[in-house]
Formats: C-alpha cells, structure tokens, sequence
C-alpha cells in the first residue's frame, strides 16, 4: 500500500501552508483530511473553496447534510460520515434526520426525504437522473435551482470520499465519538 504523508503545518508544501494556519485558527486543530489533501495543495484548495460555494447555496445547514451525508453513506466513507455527524450536530440538524442519514433509511419530513431521495438517485446514477426524479424533487418544494445545488454537493463529496479512501485518512479525536463503519453490504 502505497503510504500518503499526513502533513502538519510545519510539513505541508508551501502552497498549503496558509490553508492548514487557517484551519487551526478557525478549528483548533488540523483536520486529518485537510493534512491528507495538503500533499496536493491545490486539491486542498479546491475542497475548501467548493466547501465554502457549497455553504453559500440557498440551502439550510440540513438540506446540505442531507446532499453530503447521503454521498458520504453511498461512497462508504468512514471518516467523512464520523466528520459530517459532529458537523451536523453543532449546526443544529436534528437528532432523528442525522441519524436516518447514519443508517440509510427514510427521513420522517417528507421534503427532506425528496432531497435525500434525489440525492442518492443523483449518485447512484452518476448524474443521469430521470425527469420524473427531477419532477418529484420539484414537486416535494425544491426548485431547479436546488437540483443543480445538489450536483454541487456531490462533486464536493467526490473530493473528499474519494481522498480519504485512497489515502485511509484516521478519524480525528475530535470526531471519534461519531465513529462508523459501513454495512458489510457497501464494504470494499
């Protein structure tokens, strides 16, 4: 296996520096993600920018869990699902939608399991979504604004799942306690 450095600020190639600095400022600590990422400074860039265009959507902080932790659940990311459920918890999501989310299984609010619903279609079909998928999402209160939205969530998942399964990042401290590990049945 091939062993990718986990970078701290004093390690990281120049160009990802500052983003690391900005991290600790803002965190407190340097997610390991972050630190992964820093090997390739402009992957690292290009997650947080994405990140922060994500978080300008005109989507609550749980419609937008809902887009990342469903990516998170179908693409089998340990660390980005532990991550995403501490987010979820200090941005005020609610206990029983984080926890639908953690196991796959329906959320009680009808609009929100339209979006959660849309966005697994728009994993699981790499972007093909039937109209009818488009029309039931519109029909649940969203907007096609919102569809496109959703597309912005998941290509910033892909960043994330993807380097965290190449580079088998370590959960942070501070996400332990929301530890997961997917289902045998989405086990690599």
């Amino acid at each position: 296996m091939t062993d990718f450095p986990t970078h701290t600020i004093e390690t990281a190639p120049a160009d990802a520096k500052p983003r690391l600095e900005g991290a600790q400022a803002a965190l407190g600590f340097v997610p390991n993600l972050f630190a992964a990422m820093a090997e390739a400074p402009a992957l690292l860039e290009g997650y947080q920018t994405l990140s922060d265009i994500f978080d300008k959507t005109d989507l609550s902080a749980t419609e937008r869990q809902i887009i990342l932790m469903t990516n998170n659940y179908l693409n089998g990311c340990d660390y980005c699902m532990a991550a995403h459920t501490t987010i979820s918890q200090g941005s005020g999501v609610p206990a029983d939608v984080i926890e639908s989310l953690r196991n796959n299984k329906p959320i009680a609010d009808a609009k929100l399991e339209a979006l959660r619903q849309f966005a697994i279609t728009v994993n699981e079909t790499r972007g093909w979504p039937l109209e009818r998928d488009v029309q039931a999402l519109i029909t649940a209160g969203y907007t096609t604004q919102t569809v496109l939205e959703v597309v912005l969530g998941t290509g910033l998942k892909v960043l994330s799942n993807y380097t965290n399964h190449i580079v088998e990042t370590d959960v942070d401290a501070a996400f332990a306690p929301n530890a997961w590990t997917r289902p045998a049945a989405n086990a690599a």
